[in-house]
């Protein structure tokens, strides 16, 4: 599988939403602790400032994870790497600054069906740190989500609004389109890759196309999007990565047969992500350049 198969996308924080959502609210932050220094971007609340205030809320803009805490949002963004995992019980071991992968952990004080010190641990791999916790007054404070585009899912994302997306961004090449958080919020490199297979169209199409163009991809982004958040429905936040590997009809799977024609699935390599494509359904039996042989060949 390619190494951005199972990053958080708006459907898997979607579900995650719902399932902390059930989870923690009403429960009182006994604490939250910052392991990964690096990982708070904002001083003037403090992660002290939580502790006694209860959980009133847990919601999304678009890939961002927004705890009310007693009027208080505690903001996190997964990134690549990043992941939250229920713990519950107290922690078994404890918790020590730049040391494996916890970079910060809220411990409940514990009620009804919680045990003391439950919670959640906030985790990310790698050595590549890009995992982002925001302590704020108001969400729109965090510039990521005040640049963000409309929610695909919202129903103000209406076809007249992507249409007036797609010639705003005039030539450039679709995949980007799609990726990009400023146009569109939450969708990443896994979904625009299962949207354009959807809606058979190369990644490198142009955003410039025609109005049956355009609603055919607004059908395969609202299609796919809600297929994959009916899927993660009421799954426990553990079972969320494993759920949109299982489900991904081309993203991840290079070399092997695409699942609406036979094709083998090809990919193309950039520096910082890998995505994949059907040539017979997408490119009309094209195969695309991969940039990292296309540099080596020169």
């Amino acid at each position: 599988m390619s190494h951005t198969d199972a990053v958080p996308e708006l459907p898997e924080v979607h579900a995650l939403v719902a399932d902390l959502r059930r989870r923690l609210v009403g429960q009182i932050v006994e604490r939250f602790d910052v392991l990964a220094v690096s990982a708070l971007k904002t001083v003037a609340i403090s992660p002290t400032a939580l502790s006694g205030k209860s959980v009133d809320d847990v919601s999304r803009h678009g890939k961002f994870l927004d705890f009310d805490i007693g009027g208080d949002h505690l903001i996190i963004h997964l990134a690549r790497a990043g992941w939250i995992k229920w713990r519950a019980g107290a922690p078994t071991t404890p918790a020590r600054p730049g040391k494996g992968p916890l970079a910060a952990r809220l411990v409940l004080a514990g009620g009804e069906d919680v045990a003391p010190g439950s919670g959640l641990d906030i985790t990310e791999a790698g050595t590549k740190k890009s995992l982002a916790v925001y302590l704020v007054a108001d969400p729109g404070e965090v510039p990521g989500i005040a640049r963000l585009g409309p929610d695909p899912l919202d129903d103000e994302f209406t076809l007249d609004v992507f249409t007036h997306i797609l010639a705003g961004a005039g030539r450039a090449q679709i995949k980007g389109v799609l990726r990009n958080q400023a146009l569109i919020a939450g969708i990443g490199n896994a979904y625009s890759d299962e949207i354009l297979h959807a809606a058979r169209m190369s990644p490198f199409k142009p955003a410039t196309m025609t109005l049956e163009e355009a609603a055919l991809l607004y059908d395969a982004i609202r299609s796919t999007l809600m297929d994959a958040v009916t899927r993660a429905d009421g799954l426990a936040a553990a079972d969320l990565k494993r759920e949109k590997k299982s489900s991904l009809r081309v993203h991840g799977r290079f070399g092997e047969p695409c699942p609406v024609c036979g094709d083998t699935i090809r990919q193309v390599i950039y520096t910082d992500s890998t995505f994949q494509y059907c040539p017979t359904c997408q490119t009309g039996g094209k195969v695309l350049a991969d940039r990292v042989l296309s540099r080596l060949l020169k």
